[in-house]
């Protein structure tokens, strides 16, 4: 093989070399991204997290909407239609209305609790998303860096190349004259 055959090697070698560093620095950068998104840590929750949840879920359905009028319907029907002697709750229905400011000074906070951990959760999707957007950059980073190298690569041996018919036109100058 002649020298240039060699060189054009060697500058092969070189290229694919780099492009090989560029590959796994990539790979290194995104290990500790994907590992995250992988495997994340598993939430643990108390009882009262649990039952919290579970009750913001039912206070929310329409399951309780219509339990709760059938039993407010019940319980007006009841103490209006019975006798005045069984009535539990006379009309003004004084202990429904206790009850019911009860059931909502106590549903209140515990769906607040419930909320505030679905915002933990939200927090915990958006921190997913911008490992993952870091991730897409960090792709981007190493493609851009791919084609910068293959760019100075090819424009180095534009170079070289324009540099030998430059002296094999001076040679064929020099011969003629």
């Amino acid at each position: 093989m002649d020298k240039d055959t060699n060189a054009l090697l060697a500058s092969e070698t070189s290229q694919l070399s780099k492009l090989q560093q560029i590959v796994k620095q990539a790979m290194d950068d995104e290990k500790l991204i994907v590992e995250n998104l992988l495997h994340p840590p598993k939430e643990i929750l108390t009882r009262g997290q649990r039952l919290s949840d579970k009750i913001a879920r039912f206070g929310g359905s329409w399951a309780f909407i219509g339990s709760f009028f059938l039993v407010l319907a019940s319980w007006i029907t009841f103490n209006v239609s019975v006798s005045l002697t069984q009535r539990f709750d006379p009309y003004p229905f004084i202990l429904m209305n206790l009850i019911l400011s009860c059931i909502a000074a106590l549903q209140a906070p515990v769906i607040m609790m419930s909320q505030n951990r679905q915002e933990e959760k939200d927090r915990k999707r958006g921190e997913n998303d911008y490992m993952i957007n870091l991730k897409a950059e960090l792709e981007l980073r190493a493609l851009h860096q791919k084609i910068d190298l293959l760019i100075e690569e090819q424009l180095a041996v534009l170079f070289e190349s324009q540099g030998k018919q430059l002296e094999i036109l001076n040679r064929l100058e020099a011969k003629l004259k």
